[in-house]
């Protein structure tokens, strides 16, 4: 009962990244405010847009940190209590985002509204770079410690440390990390641009993302190609579920789509929905529902890639200073009593998930046009 929780709670901390990462077409809308939008009248269109669902990514980014606490609590104090600037930095940029859609039109704006859409166009490149740098550290490794003995040390009960004063920013100096956020970076542009064409109704908004669709595919391919490659051919971080004995495994996460198959048959189908969402949009001047087949091609993609780096006794979280420090399902999650009460807990989410999808489609009822801007906005 016990494994099947933690194998449970990891999928649904997998999921939850999943949906993270396809809600990113806020920020990615958000980075091309400028390219999208020519004149003030567009770019508000395009702020009132990603206006109306920027809470639910910033949500969704507090339950992932919430849930990963809860069943997983050493990854939480390892990564969010060492990597400390690189999440602080991350959430700076969230920040900004609420405060600019809050303030840019408000009496009083001594900054501007211009400023505060760079604070916007800021968030749309620092928060998916920075976020797919971090995921990406689960196949490349971080720089940390675990000495569970120190809980005795009353002078000092650290459980983890991290290994340099760097705090998380050395996961930058990781040219592997930086393609894979780089990766996510030009995803997130995909799925803005996606969005916001079956959102805006703008004929011109519309034509200039078609044609920014074609240039944000081609790197976002060519990065994403070149780090899954690269992570299916190189060593990977495994466990013996006996001993708890970390090593390093050849093609471990190539062995884990092998041994999973079903895995890979979502992977396909995700890459399928994803493909077929950007080719369709670009050659049809009527198509405009991408967002919903790239989306859930998008979901399946990084559910995989999560699942990948943590079932099948795989280390979810290695350490590059010290191999058995290394984290896995199996020794970071909360105790078996949490776990199964949460679990029931996680029944809700159905119900929620049911709630947001009515909310979503009660705010989109009408496309956001021109006709809108002059009778008010939102933002």
């Amino acid at each position: 009962m016990y494994l099947f929780l933690q194998q449970y709670w990891w999928f649904l901390i997998s999921l939850l990244g999943a949906l993270l990462v396809f809600l990113m077409f806020v920020q990615g809308a958000n980075s091309l405010l400028f390219s999208l939008g020519r004149n003030d009248e567009e770019r508000r269109m395009l702020i009132n847009s990603t206006g109306r669902k920027w809470e639910i990514t910033f949500t969704t980014l507090v339950t992932f940190g919430g849930a990963f606490f809860a069943s997983f609590p050493l990854f939480y104090s390892t990564s969010f209590g060492g990597a400390y600037w690189l999440w602080m930095i991350i959430l700076f940029s969230f920040v900004l985002q609420a405060v600019s859609y809050e303030f840019q039109n408000k009496l009083g704006n001594i900054l501007g509204t211009r400023t505060f859409q760079w604070f916007l166009i800021l968030n749309g490149i620092v928060g998916p770079l920075l976020l797919g740098g971090a995921v990406a550290t689960f196949f490349n490794g971080s720089n940390f410690v675990i000495e569970k003995a120190s809980l005795t040390d009353l002078g000092a009960p650290i459980i983890s440390r991290w290994a340099n004063a760097s705090h998380g920013l050395d996961a930058l100096l990781d040219p592997w990390n930086l393609v894979f956020g780089l990766a996510v970076f030009f995803l997130a542009r995909i799925l803005g641009i996606l969005y916001v064409m079956n959102n805006v109704n703008d004929e011109n908004i519309r034509s200039r993302g078609s044609v920014r669709l074609i240039g944000v595919t081609v790197p976002f391919l060519i990065l994403f190609l070149a780090f899954l490659i690269r992570t299916l051919l190189k060593d990977g971080y495994a466990y013996d579920p006996a001993t708890g004995v970390i090593f390093m495994e050849p093609l471990k996460y190539l062995h884990n789509l092998l041994d999973m198959w079903y895995l890979t048959v979502v992977l396909l189908v995700g890459v399928v929905l994803l493909l077929y969402a950007i080719v369709r949009t670009v050659v049809s001047k009527t198509y405009i529902k991408g967002i919903w087949h790239a989306g859930v091609g998008v979901v399946l993609v990084v559910l995989v890639l999560f699942l990948c780096a943590g079932w099948n006794n795989t280390a979810y979280y290695p350490s590059n200073a010290d191999l058995q420090s290394s984290l896995t399902i199996a020794n970071s999650c909360s105790s078996e009593f949490t776990l199964r009460t949460m679990a029931i807990v996680s029944l809700l989410i159905p119900f929620v998930l049911a709630y947001i999808a009515y909310a979503w489609w009660s705010m989109d009822k009408k496309k956001i046009d021109k006709e809108e801007m002059q009778h008010g906005e939102l933002y």
